[in-house]
């Protein structure tokens, strides 16, 4: 499934109802967070700081992201991707269950299989654009499967793989990986400031209802 298809729509309606309902509530919820936790615990141990501002970089510009989908949703009737209640334990925003969203708190992790010269080049191109591609195409492979399945909607048939991949995932770990080499300072701020802005985003959406 390369693309969406307006007879989702029914599923994704579904889904609208079910955002932040604890019906499906279950205990992997609570490994899943711990796992995630000891993850990052044993990554500041081994003082991997690289690697935790990338993922941190990856895992903030995702929530941007899923705020701005849950906007179209809320403009448009739908959003861009939805994910469905009978596939998770917790939907936070529309288009992010809990599970995805502790995926992408480690996807920037991935980092850590960079080259350690950063400018080193690929086929002439900058060995971080060629990966942060590379992991894009990956990830992209992965969501063509998820939307075959009932867990994971599109409904736009302007919308799928090849969008998904330009816009959405490309950005992602481009984000990361200059995140990765960047000087303490600007990663702290890049971080920050996303940080900032998406908790300035979801505490003033969430509370009246928008997404």
């Amino acid at each position: 499934m390369l693309f969406g298809d307006p007879k989702f729509k029914p599923m994704a309606d579904a889904a609208k109802a079910a955002v932040r309902s604890t019906a499906n509530f279950n205990w992997s919820f609570i490994a899943l967070l711990a796992i995630v936790v000891i993850f990052y615990i044993n990554e500041w141990k081994q003082r991997n700081c690289k690697a935790i501002a990338a993922a941190l970089a990856l895992y903030s510009v995702h929530w941007f992201y899923e705020i701005f989908n849950a906007l179209i949703c809320h403009w448009s009737g739908y959003a861009l991707w939805t994910v469905s209640p009978e596939s998770t334990s917790f939907i936070l925003l529309i288009g992010v269950s809990w599970e995805l969203s502790m995926m992408f708190a480690i996807a920037g992790f991935t980092s850590k299989l960079l080259p350690e010269d950063g400018k080193m080049k690929i086929m002439g191109c900058n060995n971080r654009v060629v990966f942060a591609v590379g992991s894009a195409l990956l990830f992209s492979l992965i969501e063509i499967f998820l939307a075959s399945t009932p867990a994971f909607i599109w409904v736009y048939r302007w919308w799928g793989a090849i969008p998904v991949f330009i816009t959405t995932y490309i950005p992602f770990f481009l984000a990361s990986y200059l995140t990765y080499d960047a000087k303490p300072a600007n990663q702290k701020k890049f971080i920050g400031i996303m940080v900032v802005v998406d908790l300035a985003l979801l505490v003033v959406l969430v509370p009246l209802g928008i997404i």
